[in-house]
């Protein structure tokens, strides 16, 4: 499903709703994710530029840890556990190597043992609709973002040049204020006299 599809096609409300109604918990567990695959055939026609993609995807996450850790409501110690980090290296290539030769197996912030797809295991399981479509928006953006942009623009990406023109999800925008991810005017600094 499109992301689109999701939004405006999936009866997300009703389905979370019963889901409540039925007495399941998801966020109150220790053991619950949401876990989000994108298909690699977004990333590109061939391997080669599909792994180019997914070493910035790795490479954003890694860049932006402190903020995915808060985005995602879990704990460090359920992050290391579940959807552990592979390590900010100096490229996104170097860390898609030391994911493809780590033997985490899937619990991974990013597991890349799917044949078809990438797995984005960071969250934390959810039943509210407005944190589960800010999650599949962030999702979305990242890959976006790696899709657009180079390495070097991705190095160089602030999280609040990343943030600042969401206006088109407020589900995202409202769930990054809950979370204080918000930042939508730069900060500069006085020049000291």
């Amino acid at each position: 499903m499109t992301l689109d599809y999701h939004m405006n096609e999936m009866d997300w409300e009703s389905i979370l709703h019963e889901a409540v109604n039925m007495g399941y918990r998801s966020h109150q567990t220790d053991t619950c994710g949401l876990h989000i695959h994108v298909n690699r055939d977004a990333f590109g026609e061939n391997q080669a530029e599909q792994e180019d993609i997914i070493a910035k995807i790795l490479f954003f996450i890694e860049k932006h840890w402190a903020e995915m850790l808060r985005f995602s409501r879990r704990n460090e110690y359920n992050m290391n556990r579940w959807s552990a980090r592979y390590g900010l290296e100096k490229t996104g290539k170097e860390i898609l190597e030391k994911a493809k030769e780590s033997g985490y197996g899937r619990y991974v912030a990013v597991n890349l043992r799917n044949y078809s797809t990438i797995e984005f295991r960071l969250f934390r399981g959810t039943l509210k609709l407005n944190i589960f479509l800010a999650t599949l928006q962030l999702v979305n953006e990242i890959c976006r973002v790696a899709l657009l942009f180079s390495e070097d623009d991705i190095d160089k990406m602030s999280w609040s040049v990343f943030v600042r023109d969401m206006n088109h999800y407020p589900e995202l925008v409202q769930y990054l204020k809950e979370r204080q991810l918000y930042i939508n005017e730069e900060i500069f600094a006085e020049e000291e006299m």
